[in-house]
């Protein structure tokens, strides 16, 4: 069953076992964005499981068109907040390590980091086909082709949403910058 197959099975039956397999599907995946963010396997794997039972009390909440995308934002948004609090051996682990890079650095980490979160808020804002050709095109990394053949959308509409697309995401992440500045 594909990804999409499984989660319209969770909708209609609120099944938590659907999303398990899903779960099951991307344990690995989970846990190397965890290593990334935590460089430490024994926080990687709490994390990986953290992540667990986030995505069974939140998956409800949302409508999920792209799972793998979603639970990847899950996932490091978890390890980011982990750094941030201080919970993360990292943090301290990096204000001692002899090539830990410069405040200014850890700065402009932050800054990028914020500036994702509010592309994701963007990205929500976007008309569905949009959203769509957009998530395919840049996270999943599809041709127009590939776009054209998964959403029955012509080539040139496929175009058409990712060119306005990524000009009404620019739009909303310079408006929603200006609106909370920090």
């Amino acid at each position: 069953m594909t990804d999409n197959d499984l989660l319209a099975q969770y909708y209609a039956t609120r099944d938590a076992e659907w999303l398990g397999h899903l779960l099951e599907r991307y344990t690995m995946l989970l846990f190397g964005v965890c290593m990334k963010y935590l460089k430490d396997e024994h926080e990687a794997r709490d994390a990986v499981q953290q992540v667990f039972l986030k995505v069974l009390t939140d998956a409800g909440r949302f409508k999920i068109e792209f799972f793998k995308s979603w639970v990847y934002m899950v996932a490091k948004n978890h390890c980011l907040m982990k750094l941030r609090s201080g919970n993360g051996h990292r943090v301290q682990d990096i204000d001692n390590h002899p090539h830990a890079a410069d405040e200014d650095r850890r700065e402009e980490l932050l800054a990028n980091e914020r500036t994702f979160h509010l592309l994701e808020g963007a990205l929500q804002e976007l008309t569905p086909e949009q959203r769509q050709c957009v998530t395919l095109f840049y996270l999943e990394k599809k041709s127009y082709q590939q776009i054209a053949e998964h959403t029955g959308y012509s080539g040139m509409q496929v175009k058409s949403y990712i060119q306005n697309g990524k000009r009404n995401l620019r739009i909303l992440l310079e408006r929603k910058l200006k609106e909370n500045p920090q």
